[in-house]
């Protein structure tokens, strides 16, 4: 049973790809860390050693993990209490969370961060389903902090080079169409993201993306919310911030809702 102090891997499993999680930092030593360089979807590696110069800035709830959750973690832990910080400990650290099946982010096929620590993507303007899904799935599971530019079609190789930005969903790049499947299938996979719920999802987004309504049910519902949500912004900035709202929605039922339905009106009605 974990200590005040500690949160275990199912918990924090749950709490993975909700709108505010708390930040997870990622404090193993190098050498553990070339042993398995993966990531906890959303954590940032840092520097133990240098707690007392990054913990001022790190703003909200931290979990802290290391490789079992030992000296490291429960250190820099404390060094962020000390400084006013609220932070846990992952029970077990790296290694009871790989233990348990949980999903890990391949380091290798995330893209440069940028000085502040972030990660930044370009694709094209008006984005409507693959280029709201992506955006929300590299927030909510690889890089929190991730930006993104929307530019037009024509310009998009341009600025990823001039910017030093990652393009996605656009013709001849790593991060796009591959066959049948839609860029945020190919983000789930090369992620390592294929979890039952992000699978489940990810049916959806590509029927509503390829025109494919009889893949799912829902795939006509996420169509028409994403069209909706097109009409309502000009802006791409607004609309990528109502898009995660409505992806957080169908990510929740993908995970927690599938079962359940609407009992109302009741069965009792009309007689």
């Amino acid at each position: 049973m974990p200590s005040f102090l500690e949160i275990t891997s199912d918990k924090l499993g749950r709490i993975v790809g909700t709108p505010n999680p708390p930040l997870i930092i990622d404090v193993r030593n190098d050498e553990d860390f070339a042993a398995d360089p993966r990531l906890i979807p959303g954590a940032i590696r840092r520097n133990y050693r240098t707690v007392s110069e990054w913990g001022q800035e790190v703003g909200g709830p931290a979990v802290v993990l290391c490789q079992r959750g030992q000296k490291l973690g429960h250190g820099v832990a404390a060094h962020l209490r000390v400084a006013g910080k609220a932070a846990e400990v992952l029970e077990g650290g790296f290694e009871a969370w790989r233990d348990a099946g949980g999903s890990l982010v391949p380091v290798a096929k995330m893209p440069p961060r940028d000085g502040r620590g972030r990660t930044t993507w370009v694709t094209r303007s008006r984005p409507k389903i693959d280029r709201i899904a992506c955006p929300w799935l590299i927030r909510r599971f690889v890089d929190p902090a991730a930006i993104f530019l929307f530019v037009p079609a024509a310009e998009v190789s341009a600025v990823a080079g001039r910017f030093d930005a990652t393009p996605f969903d656009v013709e001849d790049v790593f991060w796009s169409h591959r066959g049948e499947l839609c860029t945020f299938d190919v983000m789930i996979e090369e992620f390592g993201l294929g979890t039952e719920p992000l699978l489940r999802l990810a049916t959806i987004v590509r029927g509503a993306d390829t025109a494919r309504p009889e893949l799912a049910p829902e795939v006509p519902g996420l169509l028409a919310a994403s069209l909706g949500l097109a009409r309502m912004f000009n802006d791409d900035f607004q609309q990528l911030d109502a898009g995660m709202t409505l992806y957080d929605a169908f990510y929740r039922w993908c995970r927690d809702a599938t079962a359940e339905t609407h009992n109302w009106p009741s069965s009792k009605m009309g007689q």
